[in-house]
């Protein structure tokens, strides 16, 4: 893994949206392309994407971005990789207010888009939905599909980036036991 921050794209648009830096120290730090950062400025890139702050996460002090503002040269540096990603709070059900329940399907919407082979019960327990409502917004069924919109639920703090790459890493190696065993039973039944 690059040495990237959490979320890119979304410090990306924190750092363009509250520092002086240039749009190479921000490309550079967050693993992106100058162009893309330009694109973040003009509001052509990332529409949608709500800015995460690198200071509050920890991964970069406000010392930092000072320095790295006063000189263009100098390139921004990731405080501690191995940022803490606390599973303190992970079994606790928080409640959600009404106002943001609508993200639970919206959220289910942009897993199926962005992560299509997570398991509808993958997507159900990330997102805090039942499994039919995640079949029934697959198949386009669900009852209020015309108003879902697709958003990223990390950025929506339904779950950490963590809980997803776990959830993505999970599906990967289901789907290459089922390959395997996919080309076992074909060489069994050749023979």
């Amino acid at each position: 893994m690059s040495n990237a921050p959490l979320m890119p794209m979304a410090t990306a648009v924190w750092l363009v949206e509250n520092t002086s830096l240039t749009f190479k120290q921000i490309a550079n730090f967050c693993d992106l392309h100058e162009v893309e950062v330009q694109g973040i400025a003009d509001g052509e890139v990332a529409k949608g994407i709500k800015g995460y702050n690198p200071i509050i996460s920890g991964q970069l002090s406000r010392e930092e971005i000072d320095l790295s503002s006063k000189d263009e040269n100098r390139p921004l540096q990731l405080k501690g990789v191995d940022i803490e990603i606390s599973n303190d709070e992970k079994k606790i059900k928080k409640y959600i207010p009404l106002s943001k329940r609508q993200d639970k399907p919206d959220s289910a919407l942009w897993l199926i888009k962005q992560h299509n082979i997570l398991k509808d019960s993958q997507i159900a327990k990330l997102v805090g939905v039942t499994k039919n409502s995640v079949t029934s917004i697959r198949n386009k069924s669900y009852w209020n599909y015309n108003n879902l919109n697709p958003k990223d639920p990390v950025a929506l703090n339904l779950f950490t980036q963590k809980d997803l790459l776990d959830a993505i890493e999970k599906a990967e190696r289901r789907i290459k036991r089922e390959k395997k065993l996919k080309e076992k039973q074909q060489k069994t039944n050749s023979n």
